[in-house]
């Protein structure tokens, strides 16, 4: 049965290639968070290996409602590795470790990429495909990786005394 939900073919089309993107970075960046969530050593165990377990969790969620939407359009989602890793804007560290200051510094670097993306998809499903109700739904998700974000850059970021004993802003690299 065909779908006629007030957009053409091609605005469909359009917006499930934006979709596929999307999936492709969250998986990418869900494989990420849980390869660290496995390896992090040191003081912050703990810590990261919780906050990753919630991160990876969220993602696993988005990575679904992202599927599903696309199937809501008609399409469908990519599902390969293969597929993935053509439409990923995020690259893969194949072979290193890095210290968990690094993972963490990763992980923002990539959840800030998606954030950037997103803000360009949201402005493009609205203003190119007509589509409002995916604009919104990525506008959700954006949000939802503005607060990751947030949270991974709160644990690198800190205060520490110069040597004349007066604060200043140190952010660990």
């Amino acid at each position: 049965m065909g779908i006629n939900i007030g957009l053409s073919e091609q605005q469909r089309h359009g917006v499930v290639d934006i979709l596929n993107k999307v999936l492709a970075d969250t998986y990418l960046l869900l494989i990420k968070t849980k390869k660290y969530h496995w390896d992090v050593v040191g003081p912050q165990f703990r810590t990261l290996h919780q906050l990753w377990e919630e991160h990876y969790e969220a993602l696993t969620v988005s990575i679904d409602e992202v599927a599903e939407r696309v199937r809501t359009l008609n399409g469908y989602p990519l599902g390969t590795a293969e597929g993935f890793l053509k439409h990923a804007s995020l690259k893969e560290h194949p072979g290193d470790l890095p210290n968990a200051n690094e993972m963490v510094r990763r992980l923002v670097v990539d959840h800030e990429q998606v954030i950037r993306n997103l803000r360009q998809y949201v402005d493009q499903t609205a203003d190119e495909f007509h589509d409002e109700g995916t604009s919104d739904f990525l506008t959700g998700l954006m949000e939802e990786h503005e607060e990751m974000a947030w949270m991974l850059r709160s644990f690198i970021e800190g205060e520490a005394l110069d040597p004349s004993g007066k604060r200043e802003k140190a952010i660990a690299s």
